[in-house]
């Protein structure tokens, strides 16, 4: 009795010139070594499709070559992947918006089993229509105008990656390795993604919940020295008192003018930044060390573990040891 040979999952993505390398190599990557752990098993195929066959200059001056014409493109496409591109003009990033990709993607991605973007891909495949109704995100730096554009998309800017039904969209250039690990572990389990992560050297799978940059990134520079001063030492003393008399004191200023100085400065409120400062300090020892959650919130300036719980439960919506079992680099005690 003879059996039928396993099909591969088809990954096709969108390709255009000035395209962003890592956002095509990377996701095909990753696809490539989970297909090596799957070993007979059916794995991935990626295929490169463009308006026209040949060689495609990406942004890095990387040629890729094109190996099917979107015109001739049938069957069923198991993954649709929009691969994106910024160019940073005199008022900022602003994401390309290739016309032909566009028109490929109206008819292309309501037959597709699921579509995902990569970074400034979700411009292109919000301009085809494809994520109205939906969550989405993409680079940090364009979710506003993503939203401004598209009102009909609920845009998030914070997430790694967003899911919303068989949408998919994914934030930074790198990101696009992290979506791709997602992607495996809902089709094979996360055992599997998490061996192509280690294979890999990855950060392991960082959630899509998480964060696209640090607390310090995600803050304002400001002006006054004397603020961004204050906001080192606190990263240097968390198990200090760091409360906002305590804060204004050291700064010879009143409580509510601290308060005002600091928020027009910094773009978040002091109690909001302290805690941010603590709850990452917290993330690098549950990452990098074997130090007990206790004595982790007490480094950190947490009253107690009972808060430290708390803060990841309300911020990242995990727990301390659930965070370590996922993300911890060092090995144990």
């Amino acid at each position: 009795m003879s059996t039928s040979p396993a099909v591969p999952h088809l990954v096709v993505v969108a390709m255009f010139p000035g395209v962003d390398t890592l956002d095509v190599t990377g996701p095909a990557e990753v696809f490539a070594m989970a297909g090596q752990f799957l070993g007979g098993r059916a794995g991935y195929e990626v295929r490169l499709a463009g308006e026209r066959r040949g060689p495609v200059p990406t942004f890095s001056g990387v040629r890729v070559c094109v190996e099917e014409v979107f015109s001739e493109q049938r069957g069923t496409i198991d993954t649709l992947l929009v691969p994106g591109r910024m160019l940073i003009g005199p008022e900022g990033p602003v994401p390309q918006v290739d016309s032909g990709v566009v028109a490929w993607l109206r008819e292309a991605g309501p037959r597709a089993g699921r579509v995902a973007s990569v970074c400034a891909g979700a411009h292109v495949t919000a301009a085809a229509g494809l994520l109205d109704g939906h969550r989405a995100t993409t680079h940090w730096a364009t979710a506003g105008r993503l939203a401004a554009d598209h009102p009909g998309i609920r845009v998030e800017s914070d997430p790694i990656f967003v899911r919303s039904g068989r949408m998919w969209t994914s934030a930074g250039i790198t990101s696009s390795m992290d979506l791709a690990l997602a992607l495996v572990a809902e089709d094979h389990g996360d055992e599997l993604a998490l061996a192509v992560a280690r294979a890999m050297v990855m950060y392991l799978q960082r959630p899509g919940g998480q964060s696209q940059f640090s607390v310090p990134l995600a803050q304002r520079p400001g002006d006054r020295q004397d603020i961004r001063g204050l906001r080192l030492w606190i990263g240097e003393h968390l198990d200090a008192d760091l409360s906002v008399p305590a804060l204004a004191a050291r700064m010879a200023m009143s409580e509510r003018n601290f308060a005002r100085v600091f928020r027009a400065e910094s773009g978040s409120t002091p109690g909001a930044f302290v805690e941010g400062m603590r709850l990452e300090a917290a993330r690098r020892l549950l990452e990098r060390t074997s130090r007990l959650p206790s004595d982790i919130a007490r480094a950190c300036g947490f009253r107690s573990v009972e808060t430290l719980h708390r803060v990841f439960r309300d911020r990242l919506g995990t727990t301390p040891g659930e965070y370590r079992s996922r993300f911890r680099t060092a090995a144990p005690a």
